[in-house]
């Protein structure tokens, strides 16, 4: 009986071919179907909330007192609810609530886009374009978003000192320094809040999508 070579034996064993367990077609085509289901879950949440946001607005059309905090905050520093006042706060609330809207729609039908065009037969290249593509298209729905908020507190402050002026109304310091301060912390805090939802709710499902994008990468660089 021929005798037993145990550190020959390693070292044949460490020598045999390391069978891969899938190639790189198939890791390409697993990548790309985990990078299609993310869009998708994006594209689902983007549609969850322009419902969510219409329900909101319609809800407050029907009731009908949607101007009753603001104009409340009007009276506080001495300005009347004249019928020009109110018309011209609701036409404005109204405006910005649409542009909302419309800007929530765009990036839905984006975000569509981008999941319809990633395939299953799309070459690495083209895959590896268009995650960067909807990764940046992600990014400006949340800039824009957030732009819009402070858009609409910038344009409600602006009215705030309209309505004063044109009823020749110089409220009390102490009055106008309260309702500077509750329109900054409310700001800050709504930026904030935005900021928080969009970084925790897409935030996770980009993440993902990085790490299959870095994969993507490092098989585009194998076949260089």
């Amino acid at each position: 009986m021929p005798e037993f070579d145990l550190d020959s034996f390693k070292k044949t064993w460490q020598e045999q071919p390391v069978q891969e367990k899938y190639d790189n077609t198939e890791i390409l085509q697993m990548l790309n179907k985990k990078s299609r289901n993310y869009v998708k879950y994006i594209f689902w949440i983007s549609v969850v909330e322009l419902l969510f946001f219409s329900g909101i607005g319609l809800f407050y059309i029907i009731k009908g007192d949607e101007s009753n905090s603001f104009l409340k905050l009007l009276e506080r520093l001495g300005a009347q609810k004249t019928p020009e006042i109110i018309s011209n706060f609701d036409t404005i609330y109204f405006a910005i609530k649409i542009l909302s809207l419309l800007v929530t729609a765009y990036f839905v039908y984006k975000f569509y886009q981008n999941y319809h065009k990633i395939k299953i037969e799309e070459n690495l290249k083209g895959l590896i374009t268009r995650i960067i593509k909807f990764k940046k298209t992600v990014n400006a729905f949340i800039l824009i978003s957030i732009a819009i908020l402070l858009v609409f507190i910038i344009t409600f402050t602006a009215f705030i000192f309209y309505a004063l002026n044109s009823q020749n109304i110089e409220p009390k310091g102490s009055d106008l320094m309260i309702v500077i301060a509750i329109i900054i912390v409310s700001t800050v805090l709504c930026v904030l809040l935005i900021w928080l939802y969009y970084k925790l709710v897409y935030g996770i499902i980009i993440r993902k999508l990085d790490r299959n994008l870095k994969q993507l990468k490092e098989i585009d660089s194998q076949e260089i």
